[in-house]
């Protein structure tokens, strides 16, 4: 096969079935600086995704709740089950340890192995599902024909996270599986053990030059006096553990007893540099707010480690750290987000942003330390409180965006970077709604830098008895005003596990989009159905009372079996003057309607053609003009 690599991503180009060149999403967010784009996605346009010809093609039955992300490989050979050869997978994990390989275009389980007894409730804390197995984003190297996933077990050996490499093709152990363990001196000369039972394994993992990563909290904070944060790595052909490790509090006391300082960032990844090092964010300590010191205790920060953790080599640590402890305020509730180099003197930047709502954006090569005067960074912006993690892509400009979804809307900053870098918030979504903690996570596709959609999923209205989650698109450049034009919103599963927040992640490649949720995975793509082009028509100025020139709309069916009409009309002053559409249209064909502008009064006026299938699904055109 052949294989491209652009830039920084971990977007794999494969010649897969029918030789077309598809997108493998390997790792959370798409690379391992997390910036969320695919930039190779030429099906689903704004147009195509606006259009009713896309929407839900395959719901598939799961086991268990799903906190990973799926991830997508083209042209697996599956050599194991009923349905042995080729395919395109989507892979998902399950709160229950099972991994499931599922056919990304009929939907079919091909394979569904489990790993182990999952473990009920731990230490009863209520923000879990009623297991928790497999909670992590697991990594693959398509190359290696490789995933690897930590699994959390209950038998008669007590509480573990268990290691596994896994054949691509069967999903079976490729070594033998590693029990994780790990100790690290405290400041008193004692030695703090890794003990599985109070800790949580949520951010997605990551593989770097051979290495597998993956960061450790707590269960609600419980057990505060035995659970730490924790980073720990393993050679990941052998999954021997490296030599060192990084516990985020060393400190044998503290005030209250109380510790943590994890890693958790809502299941966002691990992020990396161009130098290979470890980046990630931290959440509280004790309450007291005393206990922070940068060196042996690494709390409400970012922090950057070598890669083979041995080294804390810099942070950054917001001047009310003390604050966040006192008020159980994590920084740590987001990820941080590495962007890819950009042009000027500080090429090397890096976003995040916790719960009280401040994005910060850094210089990654000196992200800031602490002061208790003033953040050290180059810029901190509002966004809204943040259990979320940032996205980033290109536009039409060639200038970066980074976007935020804090609160319940997302927001798009335009990147200066001359003479300073700064951002400058340029667009807004309305309010995608949902309960639970504010904030939730976003996915951008485009064809290069051109279509981009924005994509997210809500969390569950907290007053609802079904507790649907949402897919949602954006487009950021259909604006009114600064507001993105809604392209699709539509249910895509549930989360009866309302305590716990749903941090999903939708994944967009090779025209489908995948969300995974409560016991089940949706696949949305283009179905059949219509699609109106142009999107929208303005007419010039027009005397009242006088219709103009009629302007044209083209009307295809690109689904693959006849399109029924069930209604088409407008609604304003743009009467329709012709319509050979009739009341079917065959697949692959097209029809034209025309409209002109007859205004009833001056200034400004709006309408719409609308065109409604016999399910009621239904696409518009908008229309403008100026009555003189």
């Amino acid at each position: 096969m052949r294989r491209i690599v652009t830039l920084t991503l971990s977007l794999i180009i494969f010649s897969a079935l029918l030789a077309v060149a598809q997108v493998s999403v390997t790792t959370y967010h798409y690379d391992r600086k997390r910036t969320g784009w695919n930039s190779h996605e030429s099906v689903l346009t704004p147009t195509a995704v606006a259009s009713t010809a896309f929407g839900l093609l395959h719901t598939v039955v799961l086991d268990d709740q799903v906190d990973a992300q799926p991830l997508v490989v083209p042209g697996v050979m599956i050599t194991a089950g009923s349905s042995p050869g080729l395919h395109d997978v989507v892979y998902v994990t399950t709160g229950s340890n099972r991994v499931y390989a599922i056919d990304s275009h009929t939907g079919a389980v091909l394979l569904s192995p489990k790993f182990g007894s999952a473990v009920p409730k731990p230490l009863q804390c209520p923000n879990n599902g009623p297991y928790v197995g497999i909670t992590s984003t697991p990594v693959i190297d398509p190359v290696a024909k490789t995933m690897w996933i930590i699994a959390y077990t209950l038998d008669s050996t007590g509480f573990n996270y268990v290691v596994h490499a896994l054949d691509l093709g069967s999903l079976t152990d490729k070594v033998t599986p590693r029990i994780v363990t790990a100790s690290h001196p405290l400041s008193d000369g004692t030695t703090f053990q890794f003990r599985a039972k109070y800790q949580r394994q949520r951010p997605a993992l990551m593989v770097n030059n051979g290495i597998l990563y993956a960061g450790f909290g707590s269960f609600c904070d419980d057990a505060p006096s035995l659970s730490r944060g924790w980073l720990l790595g393993w050679w990941a052909t052998s999954l021997n553990p490296l030599l060192a490790n990084q516990l985020l509090v060393t400190q044998a006391t503290t005030p209250n007893n109380y510790f943590l300082s994890a890693i958790w960032m809502s299941g966002y990844g691990l992020a990396t540099d161009d130098a290979r090092n470890v980046l990630f964010v931290t959440g509280n300590s004790d309450y007291d707010g005393t206990t922070y010191d940068g060196i042996s205790n690494l709390q409400e920060s970012v922090v950057k480690v070598s890669p083979d953790l041995t080294t804390v080599l810099d942070v950054f640590t917001p001047k009310n750290q003390a604050n966040m402890d006192l008020l159980d305020n994590d920084f740590g509730s987001g990820g941080v987000m590495v962007l890819p180099d950009q042009p000027g003197t500080i090429p090397h930047l890096a976003v995040a942003a916790g719960k009280d709502g401040t994005m910060f954006l850094m210089n990654e090569d000196h992200l800031g330390g602490y002061s208790t005067l003033k953040n050290n960074v180059l810029g901190s912006y509002s966004i809204g409180p943040c259990w979320c993690g940032p996205s980033y892509f290109v536009g039409s400009d060639g200038i970066a965006r980074v976007v935020s979804s804090g609160g319940r809307s997302i927001g798009i900053w335009k990147l200066q970077t001359s003479p300073s870098p700064a951002l400058t918030k340029i667009a807004v979504s309305p309010t995608i709604g949902g309960g639970q903690d504010p904030g939730f996570f976003t996915t951008i596709s485009s064809n290069g830098t051109a279509n981009p959609v924005i994509w997210a999923m809500s969390r569950p209205p907290d007053t609802s008895t079904t507790y649907p989650v949402s897919l949602y698109a954006f487009s950021p450049q259909w604006l009114t005003g600064s507001t993105m034009a809604q392209l699709f919103h539509g249910e895509a599963g549930n989360w009866p596990n309302i305590k716990g927040n749903s941090n999903l992640v939708p994944v967009v490649a090779n025209g489908e989009v995948f969300v995974a949720s409560n016991k089940q995975l949706r696949i949305f793509g283009l179905k059949p159905g219509i699609m109106m082009s142009p999107r929208s028509i303005g007419f010039a100025s027009q005397a009242v009372g006088t219709p103009s020139t009629p302007k044209t709309i083209t009307v295809t069916n690109s689904g693959s079996t006849t399109f029924t009409i069930a209604r088409l009309y407008e609604a304003g002053n743009f009467p329709i003057q012709t319509n050979n559409c009739g009341t079917s249209l065959a697949a692959g064909a097209t029809c034209i309607v025309t409209v002109a502008f007859s205004p009833v009064g001056t200034g400004q006026q709006y309408g719409n053609l609308y065109i409604y299938d016999s399910l009621g699904n239904s696409q518009k055109v908008t229309l403008t003009g100026l009555g003189i």
